[in-house]
C-alpha cells in the first residue's frame, strides 16, 4: 500500500514539474534574444530613469522588475538605474542643509535614507532595495524583454564611510592641513555643498586602476550594459578615455555622460545631456524665450559637436523634479508639446519615473516617497510616441541620426517647424510655442498622415494654417 502511495506521489510531482516547465516555456515565447548593445539599437531607443526607492511603495528591485514588461509598451530599450549601492551613514544628509548628525531624535533619524550618490561600497547592493539576487533578477528580466541596463556611476566622489578613506587616503583631495575635502567647483575652488561625500583625486594613477576594477565587476560579473556617469565633466577626460576601452574588453557597452563637455565624446562617451536645450524649453514655456532662441541653439550645436555626437532630451529627471520643480511647475500648459518635442528632435528621449503617469509632485530626495501609478492620457501618449521612435527611421537619433532641417514659416517667433528624413521615411514636426493661437503659412507641400490624430493631411505651400496655444502636430509620409 505504501508503495502505491509513493508511486502516486512521485507521479504527481512529475506532472507538477512538467506543468511548471510548460508554464515557463509559454512565458519564454514573449522573450527575445538580446543582441549586444549597438548604435543600430540606440538609434531608435527610449531611455527610462528608474528611481527604485520611489518607484513603488515598497521601494524594491522586485517591485520594479514586475513592471518591466509595462515599460516595454512605452518603447523603452535602455533602463538607467539610479545608484543601487549602499549609502554612507557618516555625514548622511537629511535635507540639503542638514546632516542626520544634526538630528537628536533616533526615530526621526531613521526616516532619512540619504543620497544615492554618497556611496560606501561600489560593488555591493543597498539593502533598502533588496538583495544581489533581486538585482540579478531585474537585469535578467530586462534582458529577456529586449532592454539594456546601465548603472549610475559616481566616479567623482565616495561617501565618508568608504573603506578607501582609511585604506587609501591618497585617493582623495585634501586641504592645506591634509584633511579630505568634500567636492569643490573646479572653476571657483568653492564647495558645491555636497558635504555628504568625499572628493576623489584623479591625479593619483592608482585610483584609476582601483576605479576601473570596480566598474569591470558590474560588466563582467553582472552583465551590465553600460553606465550613466554622474558629473562626468568633473573627472579627468583622460580617465574616461582609459577606462572605457578596458570595459569594452568584456562586452559592448553604452556610455552616457551627465555633461555637455565636447571632449568627453571624442573617445569615451556615446551620449551626453541636453542641459542647454532643456533650459531653453523651460524658458520658451515660461515666455522668456522664443523659437528664434531655439534656432540659434540648433545652429550652435551643429557647429560645436562632432557629427556623431548626440544628446539625451528630457522635460524632467531626478534633479529637475526634486530641486527645480515638477513638469507642470516648470512648463505648465506647454508640457505635452515639449514632451513630443523631445521625441521629435535628434537624440534620445528620456522618461523619468512617474513622468509616464503625469506625476505632479516633487519627489523627496533623502526620504521615502512614491510615484503615482494611474494610467491616463499621458501614458497613452508615451506609448504612441515610443512606438514611433522605435519603428520610424526618420526619428533615428544616435550616431547615424536622421537629418534635421528647419522649415520656413511666415511666423518665426512662435511657430517651430522642422523636417527629419532618413531613407524613404520623413517626419514633420510643427508646434505653436506660445500661449496664443497662431495663424501661419508653411513652405512645404505634400501628403502626410497626422500620426496622433490618425487622419490624412495635405500641405500646400502658402496655405494658411492655425494652431491653438501650445498645439503641435507630428506628420509622417504615407
Amino acid at each position: 500500500m505504501h508503495h502505491v502511495k509513493l508511486i502516486s506521489i512521485a507521479l504527481s510531482l512529475a506532472l507538477l514539474i512538467v506543468s511548471c516547465k510548460q508554464e515557463k516555456d509559454i512565458d519564454k515565447k514573449d522573450l527575445v534574444s538580446l543582441d549586444p548593445i549597438s548604435n543600430e539599437i540606440l538609434e531608435s531607443s527610449v531611455i527610462y530613469e528608474a528611481n527604485i526607492r520611489q518607484y513603488s511603495p515598497e521601494g524594491t528591485f522586485s517591485e520594479f522588475t514586475k513592471d518591466i514588461p509595462e515599460l516595454k509598451k512605452l518603447g523603452v530599450k535602455v533602463i538607467w538605474l539610479m545608484p543601487v549601492y549602499p549609502i554612507s551613514m557618516k555625514n548622511r544628509k537629511a535635507t540639503p542643509d542638514l546632516s542626520i548628525e544634526d538630528i537628536e531624535d533616533p526615530e526621526e533619524k531613521k526616516k532619512y535614507l540619504g543620497s544615492y550618490y554618497a556611496i560606501s561600497d561600489y560593488t555591493a547592493i543597498n539593502p533598502e532595495f533588496g538583495s544581489m539576487e533581486d538585482f540579478d533578477e531585474l537585469v535578467e528580466t530586462a534582458h529577456d524583454n529586449g532592454m539594456y541596463v546601465i548603472l549610475d556611476w559616481v566616479a567623482n566622489h565616495t561617501g565618508w564611510d568608504h573603506r578607501w578613506i582609511e585604506e587609501h587616503p591618497e585617493y582623495y583631495q585634501k586641504d592645506e592641513d591634509g584633511n579630505v575635502t568634500d567636492p569643490l567647483n573646479p572653476d571657483t575652488g568653492e564647495t558645491w555643498g555636497w558635504t555628504d561625500v568625499a572628493h576623489l583625486n584623479y591625479e593619483n594613477d592608482s585610483l584609476w586602476t582601483a576605479m576601473k576594477d570596480e566598474m569591470v565587476y558590474w560588466v563582467k560579473d553582472k552583465n551590465i550594459d553600460g553606465f550613466r556617469c554622474d558629473v562626468a565633466g568633473n573627472v579627468k577626460t583622460e580617465f574616461w578615455n582609459y577606462v572605457v576601452p578596458e570595459l569594452k574588453k568584456e562586452k559592448e557597452i553604452f556610455m552616457l555622460a551627465e555633461s555637455e563637455d565636447k571632449d568627453l565624446f571624442y573617445e569615451a562617451f556615446d551620449m551626453g545631456y541636453n542641459w542647454e536645450g532643456h533650459h531653453i524649453m523651460n524658458e520658451i514655456a515660461q515666455g522668456k524665450m522664443n523659437v528664434k532662441d531655439w534656432d540659434d541653439y540648433m545652429t550652435k550645436i551643429d557647429t560645436t559637436y562632432q557629427k556623431d555626437d548626440y544628446l539625451m532630451n528630457f522635460i524632467t529627471n531626478h534633479d529637475e523634479n526634486s530641486w527645480n520643480g515638477t513638469v507642470n511647475e516648470r512648463v505648465g500648459e506647454a508640457s505635452e508639446a515639449m514632451l513630443a518635442f523631445t521625441y521629435a528632435l535628434p537624440g534620445m528621449p528620456l522618461i523619468y519615473s512617474g513622468q509616464e503617469y503625469g506625476m505632479d509632485k516633487r519627489l523627496k530626495f533623502f526620504e521615502k516617497d512614491s510615484i503615482p501609478k494611474e494610467k491616463g492620457d499621458l501614458w497613452e501618449l508615451h506609448v504612441k510616441l515610443g512606438e514611433l521612435k522605435n519603428s520610424y527611421t526618420a526619428l533615428h537619433g544616435a550616431k547615424e541620426a536622421a537629418s534635421y532641417k528647419r522649415i520656413v514659416t511666415s511666423e518665426d517667433e512662435y511657430i517651430l517647424a522642422f523636417e527629419r528624413k532618413k531613407g524613404k521615411q520623413e517626419l514633420v514636426f510643427i508646434a505653436n510655442f506660445s500661449n496664443q493661437p497662431q495663424n501661419f503659412e508653411i513652405s512645404l507641400s505634400g501628403d502626410y498622415q497626422d500620426y496622433l490624430a490618425s487622419h490624412n493631411v495635405e500641405l500646400i505651400s502658402g496655405q494658411i494654417h492655425n494652431l491653438e496655444p501650445w498645439g503641435y502636430k507630428i506628420l509622417i509620409n504615407q
